[in-house]
């Protein structure tokens, strides 16, 4: 169903000073849209900070070379008087992190431009289009409805929120629509090549370490249906990789002949373990994730569990299998 953009051009007209977010450990999806939507208003003649109440990974600092993005922090009194603040590819509580408590008790206007189909009520107006690929398309269209012209800057920007959350192009979610919009980024002035490069050519040893361990740990589960493999607090110092290098690793579990569904987990600094599902179709695994207090798409989602590895991945395998169709007689 079409976003109504009226909210967004309002607030536009209305207001001066904006502060942009999107969920912690963020992607390119989620950063490109943020970071080119700030672009645009900025064009405007807007006052606008963007932050994150998280790391943000090096690999996508290119993306940032002014250093606009800064890191969010409590009690967060800097920005205070942000009259309209717009969280970007999420909707829930739980991808905020430290910011969602500061959201909640600021008084301004406040939006949600998103297309996962798990959403908290934030006390936003929500702007949401499950049906899009990535939040790239939606922040697209806002541009258009605020009657921008589309910078070779921003263009980049949402060709990267594109790619990455259609796996460069291979994911069930890519469409001929994908294609048309990638074909009207790249004629704005994105560059594939270099952004492909910056993305996935310019890998740190400890990344490629870090990934050699995933591998070696990859087993099987269900008959094969099930691929899993984890990542342990100590194997970053062990390969010298950082958390952020962990980032779609997880696909490496659906690409095994025969596997139904993928799952990553990941042991987190602050306790419990993060759980990156990807399904090949037939099990909707935001439903999975939704149980264990995540959410995401029926074919891509994350949940954390506050417990320890091993009871965390036993819990979840159970609740796979179950969701599992019948094995084929």
């Amino acid at each position: 169903m079409p976003v109504d953009w009226g909210p967004l051009v309002d607030a536009v007209a209305r207001h001066q000073q904006f502060l942009l977010t999107t969920h912690i450990r963020p992607d390119g999806d989620g950063l490109g849209s943020m970071l080119a939507l700030a672009d645009v208003l900025r064009r405007r003649g807007k006052r606008v900070a963007t932050v994150v109440a998280s790391s943000i990974p090096a690999r996508y600092d290119f993306l940032d070379p002014e250093r606009h993005l800064e890191r969010f922090e409590l009690p967060g009194d800097r920005w205070r008087t942000a009259e309209v603040v717009i969280i970007v590819d999420t909707g829930t509580w739980g991808q905020l992190g430290d910011f969602g408590p500061f959201l909640q008790a600021l008084p301004a206007v406040k939006i949600v431009i998103d297309h996962h189909r798990t959403q908290d009520d934030l006390g936003a107006v929500a702007l949401v289009d499950t049906s899009a690929e990535a939040s790239g398309r939606l922040v697209c269209e806002a541009i258009e409805a605020l009657g921008e012209p589309l910078a070779a800057s921003a263009a980049e920007l949402l060709f990267v929120a594109l790619a990455m959350d259609t796996g460069w192009f291979r994911h069930s979610n890519t469409t001929s629509r994908t294609f048309e919009l990638a074909a009207r980024l790249v004629a704005a002035g994105a560059r594939p090549t270099r952004l492909y490069d910056q993305l996935f050519e310019s890998n740190t040893l400890g990344r490629l370490k870090l990934a050699g361990v995933v591998l070696g740990r990859l087993q099987t589960f269900s008959a094969g249906r099930v691929a899993f493999t984890e990542v342990h607090l100590a194997d970053y110092a062990a390969t010298g990789a950082v958390p952020a290098d962990s980032e779609d690793l997880v696909n490496y579990t659906l690409s095994l002949a025969g596997v139904t569904v993928g799952l990553f987990f990941l042991e987190q600094p602050r306790g419990g373990v993060k759980v990156s599902f990807r399904s090949r179709g037939g099990v909707d695994v935001a439903r999975l994730a939704e149980g264990f207090g995540g959410g995401g798409h029926a074919a891509a989602a994350g949940a954390v569990l506050d417990a320890p590895l091993p009871e965390a991945k036993a819990r979840v395998l159970a609740a796979v299998e179950a969701a599992l169709p019948p094995c084929p007689v």
